[in-house]
């Protein structure tokens, strides 16, 4: 095997020519012909016992010819390229020059990771906007909590009130006629919750346990249903029972139930400081959403398009992966969501091509700032990912490429640098606007 040379044929497009030596080539038209000879018949011969010759003769010389350029190709390949030093991001294209008494011509159409450019990355201007805790948002989620605690009881000793749960029996009349999906037993109800008809729940309040009453409502002009829009209705109910979620009282007693906190104000404290810290995790977040954008923006860079696709597809084994984790696979989340492949792949091409230039300008901001992996940070790596994936350090070390841990970690190194260097300003909501 031999390289006959590698040229640039356009922006980060390069072109390899392998020549490969006869004798390689009728080794692997041998060993291709082994294989195929067995399936092989021929009029005279058994099965699979007719010579090369006579095969080649009946089906021409050339009928093992794709086969052994496949058996080479992987192989010469490799050869070829163990001393390239540009970083590949295509699936080469082949193709066959010739094949004569010399031997075969190969070319390989790939390409190659851009050279990028970036400047005026340090001290980029941002805005940091951290909103303020309300009280309603404070009491919002300590009524959430509440909910959570709190605990359905059976009513006897009293009539429907908003907010009950109600079991039902109900029929539904039009004209006098009943009709398709207006019947249901022991349908549990809450009454206030806008599931039914307009009137429909108002008028089970006030009923006791037991009742069997009428329900007078017209159905909405704007109703799914043709048949139903805007036509009067007459449901025949029955009250089979009532429930109702009592909340636990906002005291003491709760804030040792749910929390360390003996009071219930040292609890309500503790959960506006929670929310607080919140707001602030997502007012830094929206300043590195600004300061990704920004290098974004800055960078000077012909990406091929072989980068965009490799990354979208990883987006999708990614979330492929995901879902095996919770027991789905693509198959079921494509029938559930109306989705295919490619609309998922559409869906996910724009946040690819952000993580690709994204990937490209920090590499190359690493690299001006000559920001290194040290051998601390390297180990330091594969014990976090030891840890989280719970194997031995060197199982770890075994699967994850060492060059390839020390190249994130100067990415993060140079993310660390960028949000340093950056000129925060801080500003209110409504200045923000």
């Amino acid at each position: 095997m031999n390289v006959k040379s590698i040229e640039t044929i356009d922006t980060n497009k390069q072109k390899l020519t392998i020549e490969i030596e006869r004798t390689v080539f009728d080794a692997a038209i041998n060993k291709v012909f082994k294989k195929a000879s067995k399936n092989i018949s021929i009029p005279g011969f058994r099965k699979g016992k007719a010579p090369r010759a006579i095969v080649e003769k009946m089906y021409g010389k050339e009928v093992f010819y794709e086969d052994a350029i496949n058996e080479i190709i992987p192989d010469a390949y490799t050869e070829a390229m163990k001393d390239y030093d540009k970083v590949v991001v295509s699936r080469p294209e082949f193709d066959i020059e010739s094949i004569d008494e010399n031997g075969v011509v190969l070319t390989a159409v790939f390409y190659t990771k851009p050279e990028a450019e970036i400047a005026d990355y340090l001290g980029i201007n941002v805005t940091r906007t951290q909103a303020p805790v309300g009280d309603e948002e404070v009491d919002a989620e300590i009524a959430r909590v509440q909910q959570r605690n709190s605990r359905m009881i059976e009513i006897t000793d009293r009539a429907a009130a908003d907010g009950d749960i109600c079991n039902i029996n109900f029929e539904g009349f039009v004209d006098g006629e009943a009709f398709d999906g207006g019947k249901a037993e022991g349908h549990e109800l809450k009454l206030g919750s806008g599931q039914f008809i307009p009137g429909f729940e108002e008028q089970i309040v006030g009923k006791n346990i037991g009742d069997e009453f009428d329900v007078n409502v017209t159905f909405p002009e704007e109703y799914h249903a043709e048949n139903l829009k805007g036509k009067p209705a007459v449901f025949k109910c029955k009250l089979n029972g009532i429930k109702f979620n009592e909340l636990p009282a906002l005291d003491d007693d709760f804030a040792c139930d749910v929390s360390e906190f003996n009071t219930f104000a040292e609890y309500k404290a503790d959960v506006k400081a929670k929310i607080e810290e919140q707001h602030a995790k997502q007012a830094d977040a929206e300043v590195d959403e600004q300061l990704i954008n920004a290098i974004n923006e800055k960078l000077v860079c012909e990406i091929p398009e072989a980068m965009f696709e490799n990354e979208t597809e990883n987006f999708v084994r990614d979330f492929d992966n995901k879902l095996r984790m919770q027991g789905l696979d693509l198959a079921t989340y494509f029938k559930y969501t109306g989705l295919d492949l490619d609309a998922m792949r559409k869906q996910m091409r724009p946040d690819a091509e952000r993580q690709v230039k994204t990937r490209l300008a920090l590499e190359k901001i690493a690299a001006l700032e000559n920001i290194e992996a040290t051998d601390e940070d390297i180990e330091a790596e594969f014990a976090k990912l030891a840890e989280a994936y719970g194997m031995e350090a060197d199982k770890v070390r075994e699967l994850v490429a060492k060059d390839a841990i020390a190249e994130d970690i100067k990415v993060r190194k140079a993310v660390d640098l960028i949000k340093e260097k950056a000129v925060v300003t801080e500003a209110a909501p409504e200045e923000a606007k």
